[in-house]
């Protein structure tokens, strides 16, 4: 456990600095959350879930302080170099933000379900049998090597970011329920700021974390019950039948 007073949220603040925004190119000229000109993100929790439609800026955002934490934009640690693709392009938003940490963290990982396999086969060609239990992460299943990479690479043992873009692409509901245990071992170490983008009710009812919801209004917080995720499954479960039909109701006629 850290000191008093140094313990998550590390990363306190992000706030726009509109002189260094590009208004005509993107994320600047479409982004709900920009529109105003004016940006400011507290970070009151260890644990943070984006949510929101695709297309809100969730990701574009955890980039943005993927970047400001020195990680790779393909994911990884600060330490990795991967080989760079079109996706891997530096964060265009994160020079128009400036942060404010207590303490600056740079250590951590920065895990991006779309390019995994491209970490994947950076920390296996690494060669380190004791970070993977003497398995390579692609000799496993996807899901396996999600839960394998956040267990031996998210050990909390320093203070730590660890930024998640969609961890439960690869996770059956199970899964997703061991990577809530990882989490809560995660926070109960004082030593992990963890900032999630996700759309599953599952995750995201982790308790007391903050939940920012993303729409074209820009971002504020909500209720884990307010949250269209949980409203639409929970209805979906208590009449599987009834949804179904409404959602058929035009093609049936």
């Amino acid at each position: 456990m850290t000191g008093r007073g140094l313990t998550a949220p590390f990363l306190k603040t992000v706030t726009l600095l509109p002189d260094r925004a590009d208004w005509d190119r993107f994320p600047f000229d479409r982004l709900g959350f920009l529109k105003a000109r004016t940006f400011r993100l507290d970070f009151v929790t260890p644990v943070t879930f984006f949510v929101g439609e695709n297309g809100t800026g969730k990701s574009t955002l955890l980039r943005a302080i993927a970047d400001l934490c020195g990680f790779h934009a393909g994911g990884g640690g600060a330490g990795h170099r991967l080989h760079a693709t079109a996706d891997d392009a530096p964060s265009a938003l994160a020079p128009a933000l400036r942060p404010s940490w207590l303490p600056k963290v740079s250590r951590g990982f920065f895990f991006r379900s779309d390019t995994f396999a491209d970490v994947a086969r950076y920390l296996d060609d690494a060669g380190n049998p004791d970070i993977h239990g003497g398995q390579g992460l692609l000799e496993r299943s996807h899901g396996e090597s999600f839960l394998a990479l956040f267990g031996d690479r998210f050990t909390a043992r320093e203070r730590s970011m660890y930024l998640m873009d969609e961890p439960e692409n690869a996770l059956s509901p199970t899964r997703q329920f061991g990577l809530l245990r990882l989490i809560r071992g995660w926070e109960a170490s004082g030593n992990a700021q963890i900032v999630i983008a996700t759309h599953s009710p599952i995750l995201m009812s982790y308790p007391g974390a903050t939940i920012l919801l993303f729409d074209d209004d820009g971002i504020a917080p909500v209720a884990y019950e307010d949250t269209e995720h949980y409203q639409v499954t929970k209805a979906f479960l208590a009449n599987p039948r009834r949804t179904l039909d409404e959602l058929f109701r035009d093609d049936d006629q």
